[in-house]
């Protein structure tokens, strides 16, 4: 790559690290020296490669209680994004699932927009977020507000792009619906390394999720409610409350842990429930770098890394019913370790890089 070019990297906020942020640290091990644009950080909440970039914040940084509650400012999000000055970068590499995609660049730079996913929010996962049973009155009218002005936003800044990235077939689908635009698949990192195979035959089963609307965590609860089989929830979030009222003592509520820790879970667990549509999801491959089996929702990322009776098992419905379905069949199948490891190799985070600059350099080179 030329080494006189200007490099920006875009991200819509650092509050911790999840999957976005995974495939953003990647990007600031290949780009040391670019300039990292984001609408909140919350120091110290991000790994240290991210840390240490130099890092500039939006208008939102500013506004009440804007690293904690950041979502309720998602109105504002185009205008602040759109406020950033690109005018000196040659180059600029946006990581986006919200508004980062959006951000207004110089005719002659090139933008690379690693898409993972169009802003679910406004899409696919309305209801999730903002049905009835998941919101207040007061969100759900501003939101039904704001709704479709965001979404022709939407539509309309993604022709800042000019080459999308895809982080699987199903966004890269979504991207096609929505925006109209071609995309090339790059599978996001998975740490494979960290996992150790483990023959553990299991002592529960485990959820290792945000516990937030759209990951379906009530289906879980409410099929090993009925079933009385042993559930570890690993996680936190805004249904952590609600779940744990509704849930026997057979379910057990863990909190957050460190990698390290979770680690640990992956290698004593039976199978990891995966009850979610999530647009890729790297908690499976985790699992199965540990040489566990996985229970997946037929639907979303799970289908393009989740081998049916190889790796893991779907169910169809979210539903309790469907779930324990899978459950029951999954008490009765043996499966083997190292083949499931040897399947999340495949995805390891050392073959993204790789792809992921070989890609990107391929795009630079046409300046």
């Amino acid at each position: 790559m030329k080494s006189k070019l200007k490099i920006a990297l875009v991200h819509d906020w650092l509050t911790g690290m999840r999957g976005g942020e995974k495939v953003l640290e990647v990007l600031c091990e290949l780009f040391p020296d670019a300039t990292l644009f984001t609408l909140v950080h919350n120091k110290g909440s991000v790994s240290p490669a991210i840390e240490n970039m130099k890092i500039r914040t939006s208008i939102i940084q500013h506004l009440p209680k804007s690293v904690s509650r950041y979502q309720y400012y998602l109105p504002l999000m185009p205008f602040a994004i759109e406020r950033f000055d690109m005018r000196e970068y040659d180059v600029i590499i946006s990581s986006s699932h919200a508004v980062a995609k959006g951000v207004k660049v110089r005719k002659n730079a090139i933008h690379i927009c690693y898409c993972h996913t169009p802003m679910r929010y406004i899409w696919d996962q309305y209801e999730n977020y903002f049905g009835r049973t998941q919101s207040g009155l007061a969100t759900r009218t501003a939101m039904s507000l704001f709704r479709r002005y965001l979404q022709k936003w939407d539509v309309k800044s993604s022709s800042r792009v000019n080459y999308f990235i895809a982080n699987s077939k199903n966004v890269q689908e979504r991207i096609l619906r929505i925006y109209n635009r071609e995309s090339e698949v790059i599978y996001p990192p998975v740490e494979t390394s960290r996992f150790k195979i483990s023959q553990n035959e299991g002592e529960y089963f485990l959820i290792v999720s945000a516990l937030v609307p759209y990951k379906r965590i009530d289906i879980a609860v409410a099929a090993f409610n009925d079933m009385g089989e042993r559930l570890v929830i690993v996680g936190v979030g805004s249904e952590l409350e609600k779940l744990k009222k509704s849930a026997k003592p057979n379910i057990e509520f863990h909190g957050w842990a460190s990698d390290d820790v979770i680690s640990g879970y992956y290698s004593k667990c039976k199978s990891l429930v995966f009850p979610g549509e999530e647009d890729f999801g790297i908690v499976p491959l985790e699992a199965m770098a540990s040489g566990k089996p996985v229970i997946a929702f037929a639907k979303g990322g799970t289908l393009e890394t989740v081998v049916e009776n190889r790796t893991g098992m779907f169910f169809k419905d979210q539903s309790k019913e469907s779930l324990i379905g899978a459950v029951r069949r999954i008490n009765m199948k043996q499966f083997d370790p190292n083949t499931i490891q040897q399947h999340a190799l495949e995805f390891d985070r050392k073959i993204f890089k790789e792809k992921l600059k070989s890609y990107i350099e391929s795009l630079v080179d046409k300046l």
